[in-house]
């Protein structure tokens, strides 16, 4: 089969490289999937940069995302059958409940093979049935940017109609966290350095939107957008350059998920900044298989259709990403393999 690989982590862009790897097999308990479809996170551009916190193996099939048709089940499989649509867990050994000490080893296209083959193996508590509505394209974009957006707002925040939440820059958590909170009654408060991307998202029901260049104290912004009071919630994926604006920008007892570092790891989070907004900060790393069934029930239930920045063909995965560490996307890079 057609798969990419990379020699190690921190090899970049240029050493992602095609390769021919003999068809996989399924066993007790496993599934194989025809991909049709992946997409990228920066999680991806992480690893090939070097700056990913997890381990990463060598020569692995890299990306967590894709999404195919189950073409063979091993014995015990009772979750799907052949034929369904699917796509993959981030975490292949997460099911429900909270993540075990070793579950960040099942990270797909980390610490086992990823998405960017033509066949895959996933275990079957690892793969999830893709709503009905939505293409095999669409359906790949959902493991890690979809299921953090959720398991920030829904699991984490509680957030619930009437309530705010902030979300940071147009990258895929952040556009995923818009298109859930409308659905769920929640208003939003989306930053961005272009007026054009803020347009964008207002189009797609943000309420508010606050460019960061031009107002660099977008935490008062955002607490005069909410009469004072701020926000409920934080999706806060910048890091460094952001994290005490979005204390910042909280109510008291407000939360703040904290998921990446685009401007560069937090590393000066000061504990006053907790004790004066009484803050809960929860650290947000993708989530389980249970999370990804419940969002794909809301996305069911609301006709959610994920917002595709480009589609790019297989033998274009270097230029995805590139595109992707450009920053000129919004929404989700995806790949076809088709």
């Amino acid at each position: 089969m057609r798969a990419y690989q990379l020699p190690k982590g921190g090899a970049g862009i240029d050493a992602l490289v095609k390769v021919e790897r003999p068809n996989p097999r399924p066993t007790y308990r496993q599934v194989l999937v025809k991909v049709a479809a992946c997409s990228l996170n920066f999680r991806d551009l992480g690893i090939m940069r070097g700056t990913y916190r997890l381990p990463v193996r060598e020569n692995v099939i890299p990306l967590s995302d894709g999404a195919g048709e189950v073409i063979e089940i091993g014995e015990g499989v009772r979750r799907v059958k052949v034929g369904d649509q699917v796509a993959g867990n981030f975490f292949q050994r997460w099911h429900a409940g909270e993540p075990g000490p070793d579950t960040h080893l099942s990270a797909l296209g980390g610490g086992i093979d990823g998405m960017l083959a033509e066949y895959v193996v996933l275990e079957e508590e690892g793969v999830v049935k893709i709503p009905a509505h939505l293409s095999l394209e669409e359906g790949a974009t959902l493991p890690c940017a979809g299921v953090t957006a959720w398991h920030a707002m829904v699991e984490h925040a509680k957030l619930i109609a009437g309530s705010t939440v902030l979300l940071q820059g147009t990258g895929g958590v952040s556009i995923f966290g818009l298109q859930l909170a409308k659905a769920m009654g929640v208003q939003v408060i989306i930053t961005s350095s272009s007026d054009d991307k803020l347009a964008r998202a207002k189009r797609l029901g943000a309420d508010h939107g606050i460019n960061y260049k031009t107002t660099p104290d977008w935490d008062k912004a955002a607490i005069a957008l909410t009469g004072g009071r701020g926000v409920d919630c934080v999706v806060e994926v910048g890091g460094a350059g952001t994290i005490a604006r979005s204390f910042g920008s909280i109510r008291v007892g407000g939360k703040i998920s904290l998921i990446g570092g685009l401007s560069g790891p937090a590393t000066e989070l000061n504990p006053g900044m907790i004790l004066a907004k009484r803050a809960n900060v929860q650290g947000i790393s993708v989530g389980s298989t249970q999370m990804f069934d419940a969002m794909n029930r809301a996305i069911a239930a609301n006709e959610i259709k994920p917002v595709i920045d480009r589609v790019f063909g297989f033998d274009e995965v270097q230029a995805a990403y590139k595109h992707m560490a450009s920053g000129a996307h919004f929404g989700k890079i995806v790949i076809s393999l088709a």
